[in-house]
């Protein structure tokens, strides 16, 4: 959430900035409303004010032996106006939160202007892509020759847009994970987490996911109880762990790790990746949180980024790292870099990671501060994310940059240690 101060003195400006996002900012109705929170609240202190002269008279009166009925009527007409303005001025406030519940972050002046992924500028490539003296098989058919990847059975329990994985590629998938883990808490200093699944809605209003992107979620409606809902990400659970939370100094930064399932309706994808496991309703991500300082929040999504970036290289898998343009961004963000790795089958490099620097944006929605040991009063932390990776896409890339000729697929040497003695799958 934006600082609301920002609309009340630089109106103009933040609507300018949220325009190079593609947003455009209602300027007329959020001034229209500032007009009337002002008036409705000059009124009521006016009668505030009033009403406790009022009061005091009344005593007075009364020890003069005066008929206060008249007074008494006086003060009971103004307590009606006051509640009434009262309510008015909730009913306005609550419009204008709601506003602000629907603004995405300002983007960070870093950041390059553009409207959408087009025009996202390149920042560095790793590795080479692999030539192959033979036909470049997909992960769909590498997994189904031997039925380890087998995406019918699933469509049998699921419907699509989901994978069954056995044997072999079945390890595989828990090895990445495990690796992933493994190095991000060993190398990296980030502390392990096991989260729920399911969250009510004040963590996703936390992180940004409601109220805007309730379609995109999957919900389970429960009679006379809280609604739960699926966490897309394990961002949502990780960074709530400080939601409504005042943290001493010392204790930042703060690094979580988690690998958990996502589930993600894919609202808007309809026809796109329909194919494999680029993009399901139900995947595994290995996530990172950080929480620190404000003055840190850009050096540690340097740190955070090259924290992912290590995951590719000890792969040995290539791949390139993309600035985001404005229009590109996240909701919440107010700067990413997203990992595209090398997909041979498709000649091109596809998502693998978005790390992001959400400011104080989710913290504000959330409610996470720190005390600020210079001054001693709390202020907003700065939360960031990024994927460590998604388990499900560096499969899919493991397989296709690692196939051989007759179809079967070498295991990275990183791996071998969590493969239980297989160095070849098929």
């Amino acid at each position: 959430m934006l600082d609301s101060k920002l609309l009340r003195t630089q109106l103009q400006d933040v609507a300018d900035r949220l325009a190079t996002r593609g947003y455009q900012l209602d300027v007329a109705r959020i001034e229209a409303l500032e007009a009337q929170r002002k008036t409705v609240q000059t009124r009521t202190e006016q009668l505030q004010a009033e009403r406790n002269a009022r009061s005091k008279s009344i005593g007075q009166a009364k020890q003069r032996g005066e008929d206060i009925a008249p007074l008494l009527a006086d003060v009971d007409r103004m307590a009606s106006e006051l509640d009434a303005g009262k309510q008015e001025l909730e009913g306005i406030q609550a419009e204008l939160d709601q506003l602000m519940l629907t603004l995405p972050n300002l983007p960070h002046e870093s950041v390059p202007v553009g409207k959408d992924e087009d025009e996202n500028v390149e920042v560095r490539r790793w590795g080479t892509p692999k030539s192959f003296d033979f036909p470049v098989q997909d992960h769909v058919a590498l997994g189904e020759q031997h039925g380890w990847l087998d995406f019918e059975t699933a469509a049998k329990l699921s419907g699509a847009r989901f994978a069954l994985m056995r044997g072999p590629i079945a390890r595989l998938h828990r090895a990445l994970a495990q690796f992933m883990i493994d190095l991000h808490t060993r190398e990296h200093g980030y502390e392990e987490a096991y989260t729920p699944y399911l969250v009510q809605a004040p963590a996703l209003q936390g992180t940004g996911q409601l109220p805007k992107f309730e379609e995109d979620l999957f919900k389970i409606t429960r009679e006379g109880e809280a609604d739960f809902y699926l966490i897309p990400t394990a961002e949502v659970s990780l960074t709530n762990i400080v939601a409504g939370e005042i943290l001493e100094a010392k204790q930042l930064p703060l690094k979580f790790v988690a690998h958990t399932p996502c589930f993600r309706s894919e609202a808007g994808a309809s026809g796109r990746d329909t194919r494999g496991m680029i993009r399901q309703h139900q995947f595994d991500k290995v996530e990172m949180v950080q929480i620190v300082e404000p003055g840190q929040s850009f050096e540690a999504l340097e740190s955070l980024t090259a924290n992912a970036e290590k995951v590719l290289q000890l792969l040995e898998l290539p791949y390139r790292v993309l600035a985001l343009c404005t229009g590109d961004m996240g909701f919440g963000a107010t700067k990413t870099y997203d990992l595209e790795v090398w997909v041979p089958s498709q000649d091109k490099y596809r998502e693998i990671s978005s790390c992001s620097n959400c400011g104080d944006f989710q913290a504000r929605r959330m409610q996470a501060r720190y005390r600020n040991p210079e001054t001693g009063k709390p202020e907003l932390v700065h939360t960031l994310n990024g994927s460590g990776l998604a388990v499900g896409r560096t499969l899919v890339a493991v397989l296709e940059n690692y196939q051989q000729a007759d179809g079967s697929v070498r295991v990275p040497e990183v791996l071998k240690p969590y493969m239980a003695g297989i160095e070849v799958i098929g």
